[in-house]
Order: C-alpha cells, then sequence, then structure tokens
C-alpha cells in the first residue's frame, strides 16, 4: 500500500501536524524557493516550465487498461514519484468499486508474472508482440536547452520507451548528481530485420552513441520534480563461503594466463548482482591483473573498488547497483568516476553479438546445478520464482568462458546447491563451462556428461551430501534407462520433495 509521508513526498507537500502559521509560511516560501531554482537549473527549456505538475496530476493522465513503461533497472533509475501517486489513485479506484489496472514495462526485476531474456526486452517492444505503449514514466537528471533529456543511474530501456510511447510523463530528480551527464552512451543504430547492421563496437570503452536521449518535446505531457534517492541496498561482507570462492577463480584466471588463453590483464568482466559476485570483484582488488575492463549489466561496489586501486582502466554497463555508501562516494566524486564509466541501453550491454565478439568473462549466480552442470537460476524447488532470469543467458551462452557460483549448502547446511536434476533449468550443462563452490572449481569444459558429472561432484559438493550424490550416480551407472546421461527418474527429484516435505534435503 503506497503511503504519504510528511514532507516532499510524489511531487506534492504534506504538512506535518500543527504548525505555526509563520512556520508554515516560512517552510512554503523556502520550499518555492527550492522548487524554482531547480526549475531553471534542471529544466532548460523555458516552454517546459508550464507542464511541471504534481505527482498526482501526472497519475491523472494514466487511464485504465493502458500500458505503462517505467524507466529504471533494478534499483537504480527508477520514477519515484508518479508509480506511488498511481498506485493510491488505483488503490482508491478500487475502494470505490472501480476496474482499474495497468500494463507495465520496464527494464528488469518487477515480478514474477512474466521473465525474458534482457536483451530480447527492447527488440520484441520494436516487433509489436508486447503490443502499443500508451505511456513512458521516465527519471532523468535534467533536461539541456536543446530538449535532450540526460540519463540518471540506469539506462534500461528508457531509449525505447520514449521513442515508442504516444506520452511521457518525466521526473525530473535532483538527486541524482547532475555531473552524471557524459557518462551515457545511447546507441541509435539498431534496426530490425532485414534492415540489422553490426553495432560497432569493438571494445568496452567504445562509445558509439550520444550522451542524451533524443525526445520529441511535444510528447512529454507532464514534468514532476523531486528529490528522491535510488533504492541502494547493502552488500554483506564476504564471508569465508565467498572468499574461498573468489580464491578458487583468482586461480582459474591465474591458469588461464599462464597457458595463454586469456591476456594478462584478463578480458572484459560480466558480474552478476550479489554478494558472491562482489566479493569476487574484491578480490581482484589485491590481484595480479591490471588494466582491466568490464563489460555488464550493472556497475556494483566490488568495480569501484577496482577503479579505485587503479585496476579497472573502464566499466561499461546499463545501471548501478550500489550500497548507500558506494552511492554517497560516487556521487561525491562523479565527476571522476564518470570517466571510468559507461552507462548504455541494455539491448547493447546484454546484446550477444557484443558479449561473443568481446570474448566477455561470464560471473553469474546460482540457485541449484545438477552433477551435469545444468544450472537452475531462478526458481526455488522449481516452482518459486526467487529471481528473474535477467541478464545471465544473454552473456553466458555466448562467453569466452561461462561461469556459475554459489556456496555448496543454504538453508544452514538443509539444502545442496549441486543435486541429481535441478527442479527447473534456465543454463543447459551446454551453456555452462565452470561451477565453482567454497569446496573448489570444475572446468566442465570439453567433458563428456559422465566426466562432468564425477568432476562436479568432486570438486563442487559439500562433503555432507557428496556420498549421496556418489550413491545416486553409481546406481544411475546401473540401472539407468540411457548412459549418457544417467539418470533414476524415480529418484532425481527426491531432494527436493524430501525438502518440501521435512525442511530438509538430508535423508
Amino acid at each position: 500500500m503506497a503511503r504519504r509521508l510528511p514532507g516532499q513526498v510524489g511531487g506534492y507537500t504534506i504538512e506535518a501536524p500543527s504548525p505555526s502559521a509563520g512556520t508554515r509560511a516560512a517552510s512554503h516560501a523556502a520550499s518555492h524557493e527550492r522548487d524554482v531554482t531547480m526549475t531553471n537549473s534542471r529544466i532548460a527549456p523555458p516552454g517546459l516550465h508550464g507542464r511541471i505538475m504534481s505527482a498526482d496530476d501526472a497519475a491523472a493522465l494514466i487511464g485504465h487498461e493502458t500500458t505503462v513503461g517505467m524507466s529504471g533497472f533494478t534499483g537504480s533509475g527508477y520514477p519515484k514519484a508518479v508509480p506511488i501517486a498511481l498506485a493510491a489513485r488505483i488503490e482508491a479506484e478500487h475502494a470505490a468499486g472501480n476496474p482499474f489496472r495497468v500494463r507495465v514495462w520496464t527494464g528488469a526485476s518487477t515480478g514474477p508474472d512474466f521473465d525474458m531474456h534482457l536483451s530480447q526486452v527492447a527488440p520484441m517492444a520494436w516487433q509489436g508482440f508486447l503490443g502499443p505503449l500508451d505511456t513512458a514514466v521516465i527519471e532523468v537528471t535534467g533536461i539541456t536547452a536543446d530538449g535532450g533529456l540526460i540519463p540518471s543511474s540506469s539506462v534500461g530501456n528508457n531509449k525505447t520507451w520514449i521513442d515508442r510511447a504516444d506520452r511521457i510523463i518525466v521526473e525530473v530528480n535532483s538527486w541524482q548528481n547532475p555531473a552524471l551527464e557524459g557518462m551515457h552512451d545511447i546507441y541509435y543504430g539498431t534496426r530490425l530485420p532485414p534492415d540489422r547492421v553490426p553495432i560497432p563496437l569493438v571494445r568496452p570503452d567504445d562509445r558509439i552513441g550520444e550522451p542524451l536521449f533524443r525526445c520529441d518535446l511535444d510528447k512529454i505531457a507532464a514534468i514532476v520534480v523531486t528529490d528522491m534517492p535510488d533504492r541502494n541496498l547493502p552488500f554483506t561482507p564476504p564471508d569465508g563461503a565467498a572468499r574461498a570462492i573468489a580464491g578458487h577463480l583468482l586461480d582459474f584466471f591465474a591458469h588461464e594466463v599462464a597457458v595463454g588463453r586469456m591476456p594478462a590483464s584478463l578480458l572484459p568482466i560480466q558480474s552478476g548482482v550479489g554478494n558472491i559476485a562482489n566479493a569476487v570483484l574484491t578480490g581482484l582488488v589485491d590481484s595480479r591483473f591490471e588494466n582491466m575492463t568490464a563489460y555488464t549489466e550493472v556497475i556494483q561496489d566490488g568495480m569501484l573498488d577496482l577503479i579505485d586501486a587503479g585496476k579497472l582502466r573502464m566499466a561499461s554497463a546499463t545501471a548501478f547497483s550500489l550500497s548507500p555508501e558506494a552511492a554517497l562516494r560516487v556521487n561525491a566524486d562523479m565527476a571522476r568516476y564518470r570517466d571510468r564509466m559507461i552507462l548504455r541501453p541494455q539491448e547493447i550491454s546484454n546484446h550477444p553479438e557484443l558479449v561473443r565478439r568481446l570474448g566477455c568473462i561470464a560471473m553469474n549466480g546460482l540457485i541449484e546445478a545438477d552433477i551435469y552442470g545444468n544450472v537452475n537460476s531462478t526458481h526455488i524447488m522449481g516452482s518459486r520464482i526467487q529471481n528473474g532470469i535477467g541478464g545471465s543467458g544473454d552473456f553466458a551462452r555466448n562467453a569466452f568462458v561461462s561461469i556459475f557460483m554459489t556456496p555448496s549448502t543454504a538453508k544452514g547446511g538443509a539444502i545442496s546447491a549441486i543435486v541429481p536434476q535441478v527442479s527447473h533449468v534456465d543454463h543447459i550443462t551446454q551453456d555452462v563451462q565452470v561451477l565453482v563452490t567454497e569446496q573448489g572449481l570444475a572446468d566442465l569444459r570439453g567433458l563428456a556428461p559422465k566426466q562432468r558429472a564425477a568432476l562436479i561432484i568432486e570438486k563442487c559438493a559439500h562433503p555432507d551430501f557428496r556420498p549421496m550424490l556418489e550413491d545416486y550416480y553409481a546406481r544411475a551407472l546401473v540401472s539407468s534407462y540411457g548412459k549418457h546421461a544417467p539418470s533414476l527418474l524415480t529418484e532425481a527429484l527426491s531432494w527436493h520433495q524430501r525438502f518440501i516435505e521435512t525442511g530438509s534435503m538430508r535423508p
């Protein structure tokens, strides 16, 4: 349920209880002065000032059964005020007995109803498979004198939403640092078949587009002025398992360099979101690797550490995904970080052609993997969604080396992350080249299914579950219907069923 708190919320002012008349007048005057200053500094075209309104008034422009494209990618660069006002309006309509619903398109992580590879979202919108887009609600840092929209802390699908929408509601957020201007690279060269052409990006630090969004100013129906932070969540400090996983990967990278499969600066790094991935990035700070680059979805705390240590030359992504402390750190020194970072549309940051061309090292987390290397990234016990697939598939299938990592157990040891058969498949065995837990690293490249099974059990399974896996696999070798990837159909998912019934995979 949307809540309204004292202060500036959703583009309008809610008064605190029982102030004096003089206090109210002074507060109103100060607020008005701040708003005027904000308007003049962040919204340069005077002709747009007449379209400034409250979040409630802007939300009133969105009709029942319409489709809304929201800016943002995970917790960065999303509209802060209009969605809250729209939610309150929907609640009021429902309370009055009136039907009201909207369809929402966004960058990533909206909910469990619909999941797809992130690189495919913008092309599907252009192909018309998702239907028309009525309204786009886009957060920006400001609007330039010539009408360009300055992106904020994420790009996501904003370019497509701006181009496709019949009407645009812009949130101009003064919390976003004005020094963000110039960090972004908005590419306008994508086409649909048969007119598609190669994307001219050959290094992570190439700039192939424009620093601003193009926008037909006649489509801007409302501007809402805000001053609200992104939703930045803290990272848990690396525990022993995370440090062990990072250590295994650093040894693997050193070996790949030693045998000549990677340059001394490694290949461009892609890292999924989360504590384990961030621990690996942090581990690279004290490594031997220099002059590294990243071509990834999100810039996390660990990448800031690498930039500050002089180890990471450039990070290309579509959004920030920072802890509150790291967000303050970036905002305090944005002009310096701006020269080491590029934020692009997610159809470019996640583009399979570019991932393959650049030779990315893909590092992503998982919920569970089976003994043949199939990976479940999204569903607990096969049916309860925990995460969307995000961009992991965009990178895993096309990476120079595809790595998945996880602690070997979960829920205090009740769940094994290595199981006889995954309960849901997001990444098939052919797309999984390296598995890592705190127990060890299994390099699966070039191995047949039975070789993969023996190595995964030996290197990645927790000792408490390893004998159970060895027993299952030995019996499968004898009794399986086929011998290519031996499986006992009556037992393959019994570990999951046992957890559902007893709260543990242990017998």
